[in-house]
């Protein structure tokens, strides 16, 4: 693995009492269970690749049914189609993940836009069904590649996209997309600088040394927030919003919280491990 592409991977600020539960493997009740990703590990856990488990939301794959031809999406930012990957996993813009590839569909998906370097977009699929609202992914890197045709690639967000219209006629799922664009507004430097001082302060509690953020950003909540370990919804809702100012609000928020919960956390530990002493 390239050593900035592994350095990005292994940076996410996690500790494992914060969000234990959110990286459990969800088993989603599924008839076939397609869905598999495998995703990075924090500076706190093992830093190779861990595979997370397999995920399906297949009602509502089903439901979709499969769809049409695929086109350049590159070429204009009007509707364009592209191939969708639907993951238990929400990826954001800037955000770097490890996947692993492994069903035939898929397989065929990855291939074609490695050989014409093209894009798909990756959407949060879950018991509810799958969102509209998704993210660009640009393979990155071929991290292992098996006899059998399974990779584990590297992907990276770009942009976000809304799902119009779900098409018909590929092994993978399709659909016509255009972007989510932004409704302009600066952001206030006082959401700024909290949702910097938050991110710092979570960084310092679990000793990680990041990149500095860098405050010029215009998507600086999305380069926040992925470098830390949040919940799927969280993602998804900050994936949605429409003003740079609401996200850094939302991403202050959320790693305001997660800061708390490891503080709580520890001392429950702390304590936890002084139970039934003896006091001096």
């Amino acid at each position: 693995m390239d050593g900035a592409v592994a350095e990005r991977l292994g940076e996410r600020l996690v500790d494992e009492a914060v969000l234990f539960e959110q990286r459990e493997p969800v088993e989603a009740g599924a008839r076939h269970g397609h869905l598999e990703v495998v995703a990075a590990a924090g500076p706190v856990l093992d830093a190779q690749l861990a595979r997370v488990g397999e995920r399906a939301a297949e009602e509502g794959l089903d439901a979709l049914g499969h769809h049409g031809l695929m086109v350049d999406a590159a070429s204009t930012l009007a509707v364009v189609e592209i191939g969708l990957f639907p993951l238990g996993i929400v990826l954001l813009p800037t955000e770097l993940v490890p996947l692993h590839i492994f069903e035939d569909r898929y397989k065929e998906l990855i291939g074609e836009c490695l050989e014409l370097d093209r894009e798909f977009g990756l959407v949060y699929a879950d018991e509810d069904g799958i969102r509209d609202t998704g993210t660009r992914a640009r393979v990155t890197e071929v991290l292992e590649q098996f006899d059998d045709g399974r990779l584990n690639i590297a992907v990276e967000g770009t942009d976000r996209f809304r799902v119009t219209k779900v098409t018909r006629g590929r092994a993978f799922m399709t659909a016509e997309v255009e972007p989510v664009e932004d409704e302009w507004a600066a952001p206030d430097e006082d959401s700024v600088a909290r949702a910097i001082a938050s991110y710092r302060a979570l960084a310092a509690a679990v000793e990680a040394e990041p990149e500095e953020p860098d405050e010029s950003s215009p998507q600086l909540a999305f380069e926040l927030a992925a470098n830390v370990e949040l919940a799927p919804d969280s993602k998804q809702q900050l994936l949605e919003l429409r003003t740079e100012q609401e996200r850094l609000v939302l991403v202050a928020d959320l790693l305001d919280a997660a800061l708390a919960a490891l503080l709580a956390a520890r001392e429950l530990d702390k304590r936890a491990k002084t139970n039934g002493s003896r006091l001096s």
